[in-house]
């Protein structure tokens, strides 16, 4: 299948807002232009950052002096949950995360009544809103509050870049910037 044709393919599940089956998605996650809107540098601020951005569906994650050192797709919270009656969009502003999981971290509210749902490698910064690994990440904002990104993702971002509040951060953990809607 050509470049073009998986675009194309990827926008349609995208407005159905279906999750892309892993041979499409390695496909897509390896094109070098898919977050080509993220910027390569931003200003440096001093300290490691991850920012989000939910217009775009995209994710960077920059080090103190403000390079990009990863990119990748972010499905961020849903204009409205059907399940919960309200909306669930993820909170925009600066955060800290605050706990680190591992691979076998699950919510304790989704899928309702009891939870359960996969959230490999969770990252918390803002209440019961994290970052996390996912099998469901789309070009769409469809979670319930959550960053949702590729596994692999959320895995490098987990173990080679945030930092959990500790002594040597005065108790900040590495910070994340959510982009308004």
């Amino acid at each position: 299948m050509s470049t073009k044709w998986i675009v194309v393919w990827i926008a349609l599940l995208s407005l159905l807002q279906l999750p892309l089956t892993s041979n499409a998605r390695n496909r897509y996650h390896n094109q070098s232009y898919r977050h080509a809107s993220m910027p390569s540098e931003i200003s440096p601020t001093g300290e490691k950052v991850i920012i989000v951005d939910p217009n775009i569906h995209a994710f960077g994650a920059y080090d103190a002096d403000g390079n990009l050192l990863r990119t990748g797709m972010a499905t961020a919270g849903n204009s409205w949950c059907r399940d919960i009656h309200r909306p669930c969009r993820t909170r925009s502003g600066s955060f800290r995360i605050y706990t680190l999981g591992g691979p076998g971290c699950k919510s304790h509210r989704y899928p309702l009544p009891h939870g359960g749902a996969p959230m490999p490698y969770c990252m918390f910064f803002n209440g019961n809103q994290g970052l996390h690994g996912s099998y469901e990440v789309v070009y769409g904002n469809i979670s319930h509050g959550c960053v949702r990104l590729h596994v692999d993702d959320a895995r490098w971002l987990r173990f080679n870049f945030v930092d959990g509040p500790n002594s040597g951060n005065g108790y900040q953990g590495t910070r994340v910037i959510v982009r308004p809607y």
